[in-house]
């Protein structure tokens, strides 16, 4: 892998300067929109997005190439108020993620402010000493005055140095932090090959598609502490792959949700989840969905390791 990224460092040195490399943390509430933000900026889907809470588990890594910087993007959990054992992992990896990186981005929705966990995340960006920028997201939603009245009441709290005012849905001023980004980072090689655009195991990525497809199918019905594990995969002669994933749940009438009435919502999910997976892999999927009880397994340390999470202790 080094000697691949030191000759895409070199060759893009050759074309016009010096290369320049770097991690950016996006810190935010939840549902401000990080995931839809990574996914714009990298140009293709690292990072599932859904209107559920929390839908982020661990830090996922979107890498882009804009002029002659490789922007490692790190999408991390939505800071809240922690209630339960996953939660305090998922907050701690948050921050953890922002305290390695080289760039913060701190994300607010613009239509909510700085209402709730918003204000707290701010204050606790005092304790963080890395360059930050600010960004604006859903501005289109809002007035400009209001826009203003925002950003100044975020930078008498924490110094940013710059704001950006964007639409992580449709694009709009996503290019501008871009080449903010390729300048400021420092110069150095890239830390992965120029044709990767992620660090995720393609079995967990599979895992955390089929995740999404559940939580918009049934977000209002199954709690978010579902979770998602890919056990087997296997290439197959005909060029397709055969997968097969558990949805873990933790009581037997979660479970007759996740299969629905006749098998219907089960059926609906594993169609979604093969079409965006054949997609992605560029060849046939076939995909076998089983949901089993696991009763408290947000206190098993095995299931952390699985989605990339330190156990907490207390």
């Amino acid at each position: 892998m080094t000697e691949d990224h030191n000759i895409a460092g070199e060759d893009n040195e050759a074309a016009g300067g010096p290369t320049h490399s770097g991690f950016v943390a996006l810190i935010g509430a939840t549902n401000a929109g990080k995931s839809t933000l990574v996914n714009r900026l990298v140009g293709a889907k690292v990072s599932i997005v859904s209107h559920k809470v929390q839908t982020t588990r661990a830090i996922v890594r979107g890498i882009a190439i804009h002029n002659n910087a490789q922007i490692v993007f790190m999408d991390t959990p939505g800071i809240f108020k922690p209630r339960r054992r996953l939660d305090r992992a998922m907050v701690t990896t948050a921050w953890g993620g922002a305290k390695d990186a080289d760039f913060i981005m701190f994300l607010i929705d613009s239509e909510r402010g700085l209402k709730g966990d918003a204000e707290t995340i701010l204050e606790g960006l005092k304790e963080v000493h890395q360059p930050k920028i600010l960004v604006l997201n859903k501005v289109d939603r809002v007035k400009p005055e209001d826009l203003l009245k925002l950003t100044a009441a975020v930078n008498e709290v924490v110094k940013f140095e710059r704001t950006f005012m964007i639409s992580a849905l449709n694009g709009s001023g996503c290019e501008d932090v871009m080449d903010y980004l390729a300048a400021a980072l420092p110069e150095g090689p890239w830390y992965y090959p120029e044709d990767q655009i992620s660090d995720l195991p393609m079995r967990q990525l599979a895992a955390e598609i089929t995740r999404e497809k559940l939580f918009l199918r049934l977000h209002q019905e199954l709690p978010y502490s579902s979770h998602v594990e890919t056990e087997k995969w296997e290439e197959r002669k005909d060029g397709s792959v055969r997968i097969e994933q558990v949805i873990y749940v933790e009581r037997d009438s979660q479970k007759k949700i996740a299969l629905g009435k006749n098998g219907d919502a089960i059926k609906a999910i594993s169609t979604a989840s093969r079409k965006e997976l054949s997609e992605i892999l560029e060849q046939p999927v076939h995909l076998f969905l089983f949901v089993k009880v696991r009763e408290n397994w947000g206190d098993d340390p095995a299931r952390f390791r699985e989605m990339g999470l330190d156990f907490p202790t207390s």
